[in-house]
C-alpha cells in the first residue's frame, strides 16, 4: 500500500499487500499472489480503495489496463504458458484488483478456471519449472513496470 493511499476499514487489500510485493508505484502495485499450485498467479492491486473499475478516471483506467497488458506480456515472454487468464472479480474482496495468471496444459485445473475442482493432480516437474522461472519473472516484470 502506497502512502496517503485512500483506504477502508476492514478490507484486506488495504491493510496488507495482498500478496508477496513483486513492484508498487502511486496508482498500482503488483504482487505474486500465494495460490496453492499456481506459482506464476500475480496480482495488479489499485492503491485506492475503489470497487469498480469505473471508479477510476479515464485516466487511470488507461494506466491499470496498459499495467494489466505490460504484466501479462512478461509473463508471456518469460514463462511461455499454454494461456494467460485475466480476471477482475472483486466479489469475496471488493477492492480494484486484477488476476494475472499463467496457465499450462499440466496445471490440476486446466482448462477449467483456477477457481474450479481440481481435474488432476498437481504436476510436479511442472510446478518445479515454474517456480524456477520466479526470481527472474519477476524482476523481469519489476523493470517493465519501473519504466
Amino acid at each position: 500500500m502506497s502512502a496517503g493511499a485512500k483506504t477502508a476499514a476492514g478490507c484486506p487489500l488495504c491493510e496488507s499487500a495482498g500478496g508477496t510485493p513483486v513492484w508498487s508505484g502511486p496508482r498500482f502495485r503488483v504482487v505474486r499472489a500465494d495460490e496453492a499450485g499456481f506459482p506464476l498467479f500475480y496480482r495488479l492491486v489499485w492503491q485506492d480503495h475503489v470497487a469498480e473499475f469505473t471508479d477510476l478516471a479515464r485516466d487511470d483506467r488507461v494506466a491499470c489496463m496498459e499495467a494489466v497488458a505490460t504484466l501479462e506480456q512478461a509473463i508471456r515472454t518469460h514463462a511461455r504458458p499454454t494461456k494467460v487468464n485475466l480476471a477482475s472479480l472483486g466479489n469475496a474482496v471488493p477492492h480494484l484488483h486484477w488476476h494475472v495468471i499463467a496457465r499450462f496444459e499440466d496445471d490440476s485445473r486446466f482448462p477449467a478456471p483456477v477457481w474450479a475442482p481440481a481435474a488432476r493432480a498437481i504436476s510436479g516437474a511442472g510446478l518445479a519449472r515454474q517456480q524456477a522461472l520466479l526470481p527472474a519473472l519477476d524482476a523481469a516484470i519489476a523493470a517493465a513496470l519501473g519504466t
